[in-house]
Formats: structure tokens, sequence, C-alpha cells
């Protein structure tokens, strides 16, 4: 019972000491943004987090979108509720569909190649010499991550939720034989700004848990090649949990 009690405690302080590591990071992030920004440095990780994760993002949320739609509407139309398919649709994809599932895309991707790319900038001990030209690896490194996060992945989450409810429309349309006015006069109908903003604000709070946690486990990454693979598996499967878990949070937030 002991050994146990002793396993789950060092367990806990473990846990409690990489989320207050994770959190001075943020804050010193946020102390850096003081800072002149690189604006030509935020746009390059636009271009290469934000742009370049948009065809994954469109096949993930129109597929999602489609099958969604293929599994209500047969009920809907069942119950004589057909004419609110296209607001329940938007309404699931607006707030928890779109920006979750392109959270968890842009975590898997973009997470991902912030850690590797820091983590290998570590081992090969670039980041040691940024310190030594007196140039803080933070502001440096995680500010323009960040910020390039904080609004691509939004950006994403129009783009996805879209795309989503396009592949809706097509199936109810297509398939289910809905006319194409009745889905869309649903969505005026029933659709609010919140429903869509609400996401939006949600897709911002994941931006930043993606972007903080890939950078951070770059900067804490073990040496070696290994290191690099065990520090990107931990930023993805990190950024994911924290996603579900700040999405629970918000939603309460933000829908109550």
């Amino acid at each position: 019972m002991e050994h146990f009690l002793e396993k789950l405690g060092s367990a806990v302080i473990k846990w409690l000491q990489y989320i207050g590591e994770v959190v001075l990071l943020f804050v010193e992030t946020l102390r850096q943004m003081k800072k002149p920004l690189r604006i030509h440095h935020m746009f390059a990780q636009m271009a290469h987090l934000g742009v370049d994760t948009l065809p994954i993002v469109g096949l993930t949320l129109l597929f999602t979108g489609m099958v969604m739609t293929l599994q209500v509407a047969h009920e809907f139309i069942r119950f004589g509720a057909q004419s609110t398919i296209g607001g329940v649709i938007t309404i699931a994809v607006g707030r928890e569909l779109g920006p979750v599932l392109v959270g968890v895309v842009a975590a898997g991707r973009v997470g991902a190649a912030i850690t590797a790319e820091i983590s290998t900038m570590k081992v090969t001990e670039q980041i040691d010499a940024l310190r030594v030209m007196a140039t803080n690896p933070v502001g440096y490194l995680v500010v323009p991550r960040m910020l390039a996060c904080m609004f691509m992945v939004p950006v994403l989450t129009i783009f996805g939720d879209f795309i989503g409810v396009v592949g809706g429309w097509f199936v109810a349309v297509f398939r289910s034989g809905i006319s194409s006015y009745l889905y869309w006069h649903s969505i005026t109908m029933f659709v609010e700004a919140y429903d869509i903003t609400g996401g939006l604000i949600k897709s911002v709070v994941f931006g930043i848990i993606i972007a903080v946690l890939g950078c951070y486990c770059g900067l804490k990454a073990p040496n070696g090649a290994e290191g690099v693979g065990l520090a990107t598996t931990r930023s993805v499967v990190s950024a994911i949990i924290m996603i579900f878990c700040a999405n629970c949070f918000l939603s309460l937030i933000l829908y109550q």
C-alpha cells in the first residue's frame, strides 16, 4: 500500500510540475510579446502552420458533416423535423465539432511540427547559440508560433465549419431528398451568430494550447534523435488531452 501511494504521489508531483512549467512558459511568452514583434517570422509561421493544414482540415470536416447528416437525416424525416436539419448540423459543427476537430488535427500536424523543429534546434545546440547572441529563445521561437496559432486555428475553424455544413447539405439534398431551400432556410432560422463565434473563441484557446505545449516539449526534449521523437509524441498527446479538457470547461462557460 505504501509503495502504491509513493508511486501515486510521485506521479501527481510530476504532473503538477509539468503544468507549472507550462504556465510559466506561457507567462514568459506574454511578457515577451511586449517587445517588438518579428512580423516576417510570424507570417512565415502562419503560412507553414496554417495554410499547409487547410487540405486535411477540409477533408476531415467535409466527411464529418456528411456522416452526421447521413446518420440523423432519416430520424429527422421520420419524426417530421426535416425542416430543422440544416440548423442542427450547423450548430453542432459550429459549437463543437468544428473547433474540436480542427484543434485535434492541428495538434497532430502543427503541434508535432513545432516540437520537432524546436527539439531539433535544442539537440543541435542552436538554442544555446541564441542565448550566446543575447536573443531570448522564448521571444524568438515561442511568440511567433503562438501568435500564428492564435490567428490561424480560428481561420481554419471558419473554413472547416463551412466545409462541414456544405458536406451536410450535399447528403441532405442528394441522399435524403431534402430540398436545398429547406436546408439553408433552417440555418437562417435556428443558428445565431454566437453559435459560430463561441466556437471561434474555443479555437483561439486551442491554438494557444497547441503552440505553448509544442514549444515547451521542444525546449525540454531529451538529447539525441530518440529525444526528438519522444518530445513530439508527448506534445501531441498532451495537446489533444488538454483540448478535450478545455473544451468541456469552455462549453460550460460559453453555452450555459
